[in-house]
């Protein structure tokens, strides 16, 4: 490599077998850990770092400290137990200072640790015959003997430690001497951050901080580094999320609806012209005047719908705060111009709960029809899934073709081939927040070319699982986003008690025999089982028949698992809705939509298996009706972590805060998962610390992208997505 100003792009095309001291052994050992190029070696950050100057001597030790030392193994010996079980004992000294280490159960300590090797040590001091002594510390090896470079003065005044793998049979001290010789061939980096917009965001230019997030003289150089190069990050994914928005609207040929605001400010039991329009009518008609948030949010999607350029919106609102009832709003503003709606969810019980609950919500509407005697026709609410018979789904499939099915419901394989649209004016999505935003194009695509029209349908995505608001700009960042902050009038909130001890166990099921003897409903949801859905279903209906024979005997108590044909999942649900099911035992498959208002109840069994948006989510299935719900929380927390999250779902009803403790408590990976195909993941971009970067990164790519200058970055995005990809973000 030259000595000149090199784009960040250009290091992803060496190779590390390029570098001095990586040969073939080396080269698969970093291959082992997803490290081929010299761009990933740079990207391979530190996650933490001795400060030498500030480290703890061996002679200030005392027992009982939890410390970081630094030294030398000096001694190492390897023997066995009375048992057989491995030891390996260490002498470490710092100068004139010594301290013991032993670590059980790991022999292979032995030949990581030989003497001469310069090492950190993390652990409790301990004291054993007289001599401070650390049990099993944690180790990073900082100039191991099986370095070619072993210069215990490149260890300098601050020590970056990389995370290592032991497997691969790589040390940090290797890792770092890979590091500080590609930062030193690569030269300057060019920096696609112009120095006006640097000096404006307070940020430092990129050589510098790839060269002091590595080889920092100071601790104090490493935050300004971290603050570059996690806007980076952000900036690379506000890019692409900008780049494929803009892609979208320049493509795009959607259908403008009609639809008033007046006619979304009426009240139940106003008085109806016979023009007033479906959306009028329903609102006037409906059970429940609109709460002030439904409203807000039904302006903003009527300003969507309005425009040609088709709707990408996220509708999010806590469970039971009446989202349906919006997007309902929604579909009867597409079917007043002519259009039909498909309505997805994730799962058969959650469609045909949909189905039931739309037909009840639009049984008083009517509409016009030529074709129908009288001139007027019900709205036709269809539910297609895998159970639906040949007979009643070709009827359906004739019914969306000529234009009398208005609205669809199904699982996300409605839009198969086999389906063609009379004219499909809006796809509705019921908690897919796990689709990434690869998915919603492709499925947008499919929703165009499954309409006889072939006009782009416009798309709205609901979830109930708040989300953080720097974590949504990341994973919905091409959709616009609504909220729902505020619950029906007259809903009370669910109270929570966690049951640990057997006589709170005790009280929880005497609970459920009183709801029951009032004609209510109780959900036990059993805990989630490692392994297959067999697995899970068996323990449901072993729990099943324990609880019918024991704690709820006398009491109706039915079953509902994912293993079971949809035809039996959909008669357990009507018996439940009818009463003649009191008690359902159940997975997680009611997690999501199920609503059954005279539900008041439920209980779930091992709490802390499930994550604290899941909790919330179950907890959702109650607190529907008017009567005062109640969750319990059964089992022991085996660890703080689990404690947490349950005395979190104790202390509240809100779930969107529990979104910004469920992201403190898991981190953001799990909630990136499903965002982006490629290399996109956030290493030093922190969506909890970094919300101001997050915002100017966003601001920043949308800039360029609205400008059509890219300023260099086009190179090094293509690093981050797949060709296809590639191809149609950068066409022109």
């Amino acid at each position: 490599m030259e000595e000149t100003l090199r784009p960040l792009a250009a290091l992803a095309e060496v190779s590390v077998d390029r570098l001095r001291n990586i040969g073939v052994k080396r080269t698969a050992a970093l291959a082992e850990i997803g490290i081929g190029t010299v761009f990933d070696l740079l990207t391979w950050y530190p996650r933490r770092y001795i400060d030498r100057t500030k480290q703890v001597d061996l002679s200030d030790l005392n027992v009982g400290d939890e410390a970081a030392v630094f030294g030398e193994v000096t001694k190492c010996r390897s023997a066995r137990m009375k048992n057989g079980k491995p030891m390996v004992t260490l002498e470490v000294k710092d100068g004139s200072h010594t301290l013991g280490v032993v670590f059980f159960n790991q022999a292979w300590r032995e030949h990581q640790l030989p003497v001469g090797t310069q090492a950190l040590f993390f652990g409790k001091v301990g004291a054993f015959r007289d001599q401070r002594q650390m049990t099993n510390p944690v180790v990073d090896v900082i100039v191991g003997l099986l370095s070619e470079d072993r210069d215990p003065g490149r260890v300098g005044r601050v020590v970056p430690i990389y995370p290592a793998s032991g497997k691969a049979g790589l040390t940090s001290w290797e890792m770092g001497g890979f590091i500080d010789e590609s930062l030193r061939r690569a030269g300057e980096l060019s920096d696609p951050l112009v120095e006006t917009r640097r000096t404006a965001l307070g940020l430092v230019d990129r050589s510098r901080a790839m060269h002091d997030i590595h080889l920092p003289s100071e601790l104090s150089e490493v935050a300004p580094a971290r603050r570059r190069l996690a806007f980076d990050e952000f900036w690379r994914l506000q890019l692409l999320l900008a780049l494929r928005r803009k892609r979208i609207e320049e493509s795009a040929t959607g259908i403008s609806h009609q639809i008033l605001d007046e006619d979304l400010a009426v009240s139940p039991g106003v008085e109806l012209s016979p023009a007033a329009t479906l959306v009028r009518q329903f609102i006037a008609q409906h059970r429940f005047a609109l709460t002030g948030a439904q409203r807000r949010v039904l302006r903003e999607i009527a300003e969507d719908l309005r425009s040609s350029l088709p709707m990408h919106r996220l509708l999010q609102g806590d469970v039971g705060s009446g989202k349906t009832l919006v997007a309902l709003t929604a579909m009867l503003a597409v079917r007043g111009g002519g259009h039909q709606s498909a309505l997805m969810a994730p799962t058969e019980v959650l469609a045909e709960q949909h189905a039931v609950s739309l037909r009840r919500d639009v049984q008083e509407l009517r509409i016009g029809d030529s074709t129908v005697l009288g001139g007027s026709r019900e709205i036709r609410v269809a539910l297609l899934t895998g159970s639906t018979k040949a007979k009643e789904r070709q009827a359906i499939l004739e019914g969306i073709a000529t234009g009398s099915v208005d609205i669809l419901v199904g699982t996300h394989s409605l839009l198969s081939d086999e389906l063609k649209f009379f004219s499909l004016g809006l796809v509705v999505i019921d908690e897919q927040h796990r689709f990434g935003v690869e998915q919603r194009a492709k499925l947008r695509e499919n929703a165009k070319t499954h309409s006889n029209t072939h006009l782009d349908p416009d798309l709205l995505v609901m979830t109930a699982t708040p989300i953080p608001r720097t974590a949504a700009m990341v994973v919905f960042g091409d959709l616009d986003i609504s909220t729902i902050d505020e619950m029906p009038v007259g809903r009370l909130p669910i109270e929570t008690i966690w049951a640990e001890g057997p006589a709170q166990v005790q009280d929880c099921w005497q609970r459920v025999r009183d709801e029951v003897a009032r004609n209510r409903r109780v959900y036990v949801v059993c805990p989630l089982v490692e392994g297959s859905s067999k697995v899970e279903a068996t323990s449901a209906t072993d729990e099943r028949t324990r609880l019918a024979m024991g704690e709820l005997r006398g009491l109706s108590v039915g079953l509902l698992h994912g293993q079971m044909k949809p035809e039996e999942k959909e008669l357990v649900m009507q018996q439940f809705r009818s009463g003649e099911i009191q008690v359902l035992v159940a997975t997680t498959v009611i997690e999501v939509g199920v609503d059954v208002s005279e539900a008041t109840v439920i209980v779930i069994e091992d709490a802390w298996r499930f994550g604290l948006a899941q909790l919330h989510q179950l907890r959702g299935r109650v607190g529907r009706g008017v009567d005062q719900s109640y969750c319990f929380l059964l089992g022991a927390a085996p660890s703080e972590e689990s404690a947490t999250r349950l005395t979190a779902l104790v202390g509240s009803n809100d779930g969107f805060s529990l979104a910004e403790t469920d992201l403190a408590l898991r981190g953001e990976g799990t909630l990136l998962g499903a965002r982006q195909r490629g290399r996109s993941d956030l290493i030093l971009a922190s969506l909890q610390d970094d919300l101001d970067l997050l915002e100017s990164a966003r601001q920043v790519a949308y800039e360029m992208v609205e400008s059509g200058d890219l300023a260099g970055m086009e190179e090094e995005l293509r690093l981050f997505v797949e060709e296809d990809e590639a191809a149609y973000l950068f066409r022109s």
